[in-house]
């Protein structure tokens, strides 16, 4: 089972390892005030929070939870020119084309005792210099794409033709996720590994008295990330601009926020599998069919999927347990066409 990987990104001293430590809730990355503190990215394994896990415990009389986990990356702050080596650009760059998504922290707040590498707070403009690095590393990546030869398959000269169509648009400031590719596309652009394709959580570092006035502080975010993007997304792509949180490190910041808009920004789902070995959660993307969550389980189960017994988790608590859950009619059985759904208590049958 793949983890949800998450980088977090920003430029240096904006408040990254302090995300990160806040996330983690021990200190696991060194905090200091001066660029590139974080050398290799720290990466912190934690649990998802889930009420029910516990809850399915009692109900199968079983001690071992096995919760989905996310893998957080601490990555090292980015600079102007990193796409061309600055800093230790070309190295974190490759540190981000690992992760899933991208939690990209930007400073709002005012301390004169925390530098910042341009000497003035311009969130605006901090965004920017990160987009545009993220946006030359992809055209370094296109660039290096060969014009197919004569005898050319139809497959490469389609690739081919995506690679300059995504170009011309990176060129005109207009990151991957925002070209409204196609599902086609998106699949045959997939092995380069774009930056600009991964969907992104902006976190912006607050004072506390910014998170107080937090209503004030959200119609300041909006017009930040609104002129990021202005002008530059594709009908239909203009929700971005919400896909943001609120953050200081003395304010309890809960990683049930940070989990939900990391499963939301990646359409992922959970379900749930419950017995006498072990409850568990596992992570699968949203429209995911039985047979397919299956193979998350173990990538034989796929193949040799026969059927699934579903049960919702209320109507699972309710019964409670499986036997009863059956008896009273609760219990739904499913072939290879259903479609997986948060919550769903399974149990597959696989042949041998």
């Amino acid at each position: 089972m793949a983890n949800l990987s998450v980088g977090i990104v920003g430029l240096p001293n904006v408040g990254k390892s302090t995300l990160f430590n806040a996330l983690l809730k021990k200190q696991v990355a060194l905090e200091a005030n001066y660029p590139f503190a974080t050398i290799e990215p720290n990466v912190g394994v934690i649990e998802v929070p889930d009420a029910r896990l516990p809850v399915l415990a009692e109900i199968v009389k079983t001690q071992k939870i096995v919760p989905a986990i996310v893998e957080f990356y601490d990555i090292a702050g980015l600079v102007k020119g990193a796409s061309k080596g600055e800093g230790l650009g070309n190295k974190f760059l490759s540190h981000i084309r690992e992760v899933a998504a991208i939690i990209h922290v930007v400073r709002l707040f005012e301390d004169k005792n925390v530098s910042h590498i341009s000497d003035q707070i311009n969130p605006a403009q901090d965004l920017q210099i990160i987009e545009e690095e993220l946006m030359f590393a992809d055209l370094g990546t296109l660039d290096k794409q060969k014009e197919p030869r004569n005898n050319a398959s139809k497959e490469e000269t389609a690739m081919y033709q995506l690679v300059q169509r995504v170009k011309t648009r990176l060129n005109e400031g207009v990151p991957v996720r925002n070209q409204g590719l196609s599902s086609e596309d998106l699949v045959m652009i997939r092995q380069l590994n774009l930056l600009t394709i991964k969907p992104v959580i902006y976190c912006v570092n607050c004072s506390l008295e910014q998170i107080e006035n937090a209503e004030e502080t959200e119609r300041q975010v909006r017009v930040i990330l609104g002129s990021l993007n202005d002008t530059r997304i594709d009908s239909g792509q203009a929700r971005m601009t919400e896909n943001f949180m609120l953050f200081n490190p003395l304010v309890e910041t809960t990683l049930d926020v940070m989990i939900k808009k990391a499963y939301e920004t990646l359409n992922l789902i959970s379900f749930l599998t419950g017995g006498e070995k072990e409850v568990r959660a596992w992570t699968i993307t949203k429209g995911t069919l039985a047979p397919q969550a299956a193979g998350v389980i173990h990538t034989d189960f796929e193949k040799k999927f026969i059927k699934a017994d579903i049960v919702t988790y209320e109507d699972f608590k309710q019964a409670p347990g499986w036997l009863k859950a059956r008896e009273s009619g609760l219990v739904q059985i499913v072939g290879k066409d259903y479609e997986m759904r948060e919550g769903d208590i399974v149990e597959f049958k696989i042949g041998a």
